[in-house]
Formats: structure tokens, C-alpha cells, sequence
């Protein structure tokens, strides 16, 4: 009973799924917090880096540069490099950053040191290149000296070039009064002393733990530069997000469980009811309550009962059919038989075998075409959509009725060698061949091909003859297997009444339609059959269907 209990396989597989999922989510946040911490990095160096770059472009010559690039290496403790920019390879992502003039940030985890490339204003042939393998106050302090130093060539104008270039920088700089910060007595000394003081600041909200350095402004003893608050990296803690992975995941399973049993249980209906079915009992119906996957399987269960229904009625409709079609051919080659037993007349025996032999080649027709209506019937056709020259087709069967000297006139009003449509090349000959051959049957002189795309879109093939044309009220019963007009399309025509019933299928499964008028042109009767220029989901869905739905 376990074995075959579909909650506790599907429950197995959620258990897996939990698994799956807390292995994701773990490796989903190493793979975030990866980049976060590698966009933070960035994110401090950029502004720091501008204001480095603008410090170099200032310098008039070569040698004041390496002067100064040798003075900041010696504030901030940490080896320089002006190298060649060709020496240095750059991915695209790093390439775009340079030439945004933002920095380029490259860490190793395993000797917890990064490498910082800044690109230089005016100077696309070299880069610096820093090695940063620590992270201290010493570093911390010095940066507002750099902004400092480029603040300097703007007496008076400090706090508008400050606003400039605020957008380089992922936190706030500003200057203010020294009395407007949260400062002690020994804070407020230090700056006096020239000294840039580190405020540490802890908060309960998302920001958490913050840092802002205040430096002194050597022109305004009144006034500080600020360079913060700048939020310390918060690593998302693993056990928190383990704890509610988890519990988020028991939850889930939970609902799961109350959602399962309803389904079992409406599931078990679908078990009964094709128990029935298969004792040979499809009266029994399916409720279908909602609109969700059972209730469309409950709609699918229903419709295939129907259609099975329908399946056996045609059927006996057709053998019975198909009896009584068999029974002249056979009666007739019966009749020959007996003939050629008493007759002894050698020419008259020939022409009895010849007579026989076109009987039999009768009923080869009537199966062949028995056995194609029955295959477009049933729902299975095997269909292999290609790309189709259409005036290919078209002249095929023009070329090959003609062989047959039916003594009518066909004229084939061909179109564009450029119209290309998705069909199947055997069913779609099988359409015009049809269409041609029952119009040249029943027309008196003249019959016309025609195809193309019509001005909705869609392909087309057209068949019309001058024959009698079909009455209005018969134009839909024409397309039911073995139906003939008993008036101007008589039996003496020939044919067995399959042919445009054939057409009617593969019209269907091919996505589109056959209609039957009057044509305009030669006033007989008038086919058109059309179909979808490109077939894309449509009979790749038919072909898995056993006909359950029916235009």
C-alpha cells in the first residue's frame, strides 16, 4: 500500500527537494555575499581613487609625478606603481571600469591582500598599481588628506568642488561646524592638535556599524571635513539564514501535506472511474470542481470517454460502410470467375482477367484509402512539417493528372516561386491530388489550381471546375466518409466517398479548414483548404492526442 501511495512519493521527493534547496540557498549566499563584498571593495576605492588620479594630472612633468605618487605611497603605507598600462591585462568588465575613471579592485581570498589599479586622467598610458595587504587607521586617516590636498587649489570654494564630486563616493563627505558633531573633550582636542579622529558608531537598524573619519581644515579652524558614515560589511549570518530556511521548508511541507490529500482523494476517483472503463463501462462521468490540474484531468478523463463513444460508433459506421462498398468488387470478380470456368473462347477469357484485375486494383484503391481515412480518423497521423515550395506541389499533381489524358482542360495558376509554407509533403499532395481528381471527375470542360497566402496569413490551395457545383444544404455533408451526391455527382462518377473526408482530416490536423462554394469564375463548385503559414506548437500537439478534442 506504501509502495504505491502517491503521497509518500511525492513527499520523498519534497524531502529531496528540501535537501536540494538548502544546498542552494547555502551556496546562493556564499555566491551574493561574494559580490556584495567585492562591490563594497569598489565601492570605497572609487572615490579615493578620483581624487588620486586628479592629485597626478595636476603635476606638470613626469618626475613631479613619480614625486607624488612616492609622497602618498610614504602617507599611506603602502607600495605604489606607476606601470605601463600595455603590461597590464584587463578583463572587459575592468576595461569599462578604468575608463569610467572608477578603481579596479582585485582580491585574494587565500592571502587576504587585494590589488587596486586606478587609471590616470590624461595619461592613458600608464595606470597605478597598489598592494594593499592591510587596512588600518594609519590608511584610514590619510584618505582626507588626499581630498584635502585637491580642496586646496579652491580657496573658498571648498564646500561647491566637495558637492562635484560627491557622486564618486559611495558615502557622504561634507565639511561642517567641530560643534555640530557628538564630540568629547578629548575628540575635540585632537582635532586642535591637527590630529583626524575615527568615530565608530553601532545601530539596531540595517545600516549596523558604521564608521566616519573627521580630519581638521588647516584654513578653517572652526570647521572639519567628514568622510562618512561608511557602513562596515555585514555578512548575512549563516545560522539565522539557516534557521529560517529551514523552518520556512518545514512550513512548506506542511501546507504540501494539506494540499496532497484532497488530491489523493480525487485521484482515487480517477482510478475508480478507469477501473470502469476498463470492465468495458464508460457511462461513468467525472465531477470536475475547479479549475485547477485535477479538475482538468476530471475534463480530459470526460472528454476521452466521450470520444471513445464516438470512436465505436464510427467504426461500426464504418464497417459498415466499407461491407457494403466491397460487396460490388467482389461480386463482380466472383462473376468473372465463373465466366472464365465456362467460357472457352481464349480472347473472351483475357478480357474477363483484365476485367478481374481492374477489380482487384478497385478494392487496392478502397483499402488504401480506407486505411489513410482511418489513420486521420483515429488521431495518429504521423506528421513531419517541413518547409514546402508551394508551386512545387501545385505542378506536381497538375503534371501527373495530365499523364492520365482525362481529355479536361487544367490550368494551373501557379504562385511565386518564393512562397514557402510548413506542411507535410505527402498529406498535403494527397490534398490537391484529391481535390484535382474529384474535380475533373465531375466538371464538364476545364478545372483551375490555384494557391498561395491569403490576406489573413494563412496558406492556401484552391480547386474549381465548371461542373453542376454542389447545393448549398450539401456543401457540409460532402466531407463525411462515404457520402455521394446522387444528382449531377452520381455514382456512375465513381469514387467511394472518401476523398474529401480524407481532405477534412488532414485540413484538421494541419490546423486549419475546408470550404466549399461556388466559383466565381467557372461557376462549378469551388474547394479552398487553408492552414496556418508557419505551424509551430499546434501539431506537435495534435500528434500526441488521441482525438479527444474535435472541431
Amino acid at each position: 500500500m506504501f509502495k504505491h501511495s502517491i503521497f509518500l512519493r511525492i513527499y520523498a521527493g519534497l524531502v529531496i527537494l528540501v535537501a536540494l534547496v538548502a544546498l542552494f540557498a547555502y551556496l546562493l549566499v556564499q555566491i551574493i555575499n561574494y559580490q556584495r563584498a567585492q562591490e563594497y571593495r569598489e565601492s570605497l576605492t572609487d572615490g579615493v581613487s578620483y581624487i588620486i588620479s586628479e592629485g597626478i594630472a595636476r603635476q606638470p612633468n613626469e618626475q613631479q609625478k613619480l614625486d607624488w605618487i612616492s609622497d602618498a605611497a610614504d602617507l599611506l603605507e603602502l607600495p605604489i606603481y606607476y606601470v605601463d598600462a600595455a603590461k597590464v591585462e584587463l578583463s572587459r568588465t575592468e576595461q569599462k571600469r578604468i575608463s569610467n575613471r572608477k578603481a579596479v579592485v582585485r582580491y585574494d581570498a587565500e592571502n587576504s591582500a587585494a590589488s587596486i589599479i586606478i587609471g590616470l586622467q590624461k595619461d592613458s598610458k600608464h595606470l597605478l598599481y597598489i598592494k594593499v595587504d592591510k587596512i588600518g587607521e594609519r590608511q584610514m586617516k590619510a584618505l582626507p588628506i588626499f581630498i584635502l590636498d585637491y580642496l586646496v587649489y579652491y580657496p573658498g570654494q571648498e564646500k561647491e568642488y566637495l558637492a562635484k564630486i560627491q557622486s564618486n563616493f559611495s558615502y557622504p563627505i561634507e565639511i561642517v561646524k567641530v560643534q555640530s558633531l557628538p564630540l568629547d573633550s578629548e575628540q575635540v582636542g585632537r582635532l586642535r592638535l591637527d590630529h583626524s579622529i575615527i568615530l565608530y558608531r553601532d545601530s539596531a537598524s540595517v545600516r549596523g556599524t558604521t564608521i566616519s573619519i573627521v580630519s581638521p581644515i588647516p584654513s578653517s579652524p572652526s570647521e572639519v571635513l567628514v568622510l562618512g558614515p561608511v557602513p562596515l560589511f555585514n555578512w548575512m549570518p549563516f545560522q539565522l539564514a539557516a534557521g529560517i530556511t529551514l523552518l520556512s521548508l518545514f512550513v512548506l511541507s506542511l501546507g504540501v501535506y494539506g494540499l496532497l490529500v484532497p488530491m489523493q482523494r480525487r485521484l482515487r476517483e480517477v482510478n475508480y472511474a478507469l477501473h470502469r472503463m476498463k470492465s468495458g463501462d464508460m457511462t461513468l462521468r467525472l465531477p470536475v470542481d475547479g479549475t485547477d490540474e485535477m479538475a482538468s484531468l476530471a475534463t480530459n478523463y470526460n472528454s476521452m470517454s466521450d470520444h471513445i463513444l464516438r470512436l465505436i460508433e464510427a467504426q461500426r459506421e464504418l464497417m459498415r460502410a466499407v461491407s457494403h462498398e466491397l460487396r460490388t468488387p467482389v461480386a463482380r470478380i466472383r462473376f468473372g470467375m465463373e465466366m472464365l470456368a465456362e467460357e472457352e473462347d481464349y480472347d473472351y477469357r483475357l478480357q474477363q482477367v483484365d476485367m478481374i484485375d481492374k477489380d482487384i486494383e478497385a478494392l487496392n484503391t478502397l483499402i488504401d484509402e480506407i486505411m489513410t481515412y482511418a489513420k486521420l480518423e483515429q488521431g495518429t497521423p504521423s506528421l513531419d512539417f517541413e518547409k514546402i515550395i508551394l508551386f512545387e506541389v501545385l505542378d506536381q499533381v497538375v503534371v501527373e493528372t495530365e499523364a492520365l489524358k482525362t481529355q479536361k482542360e487544367i490550368v494551373l495558376h501557379a504562385p511565386s516561386i518564393d512562397v514557402v509554407v510548413d506542411a507535410e509533403r505527402r498529406y498535403l499532395h494527397r490534398v490537391v491530388q484529391n481535390l484535382v481528381g474529384n474535380a475533373v471527375r465531375y466538371c464538364d470542360h476545364k478545372v483551375i489550381v490555384s494557391g498561395g497566402i491569403d490576406d489573413d496569413g494563412y496558406a492556401y490551395v484552391q480547386v474549381e471546375d465548371d461542373g453542376a457545383g454542389i447545393p448549398e444544404e450539401e456543401r457540409q455533408r460532402i466531407f463525411e466518409a462515404f457520402t455521394r451526391l446522387d444528382d449531377s455527382r452520381t455514382r456512375a462518377s465513381g469514387g467511394y466517398g472518401l476523398g474529401l473526408s480524407i481532405v477534412s482530416r488532414i485540413a484538421y490536423w494541419f490546423g486549419g479548414k475546408i470550404d466549399v462554394d461556388q466559383s466565381p469564375t467557372l461557376g462549378g463548385a469551388r474547394f479552398t483548404m487553408s492552414w496556418p503559414l508557419k505551424i509551430q506548437g499546434f501539431n506537435q500537439t495534435k500528434k500526441k492526442l488521441s482525438g479527444f478534442e474535435r472541431e
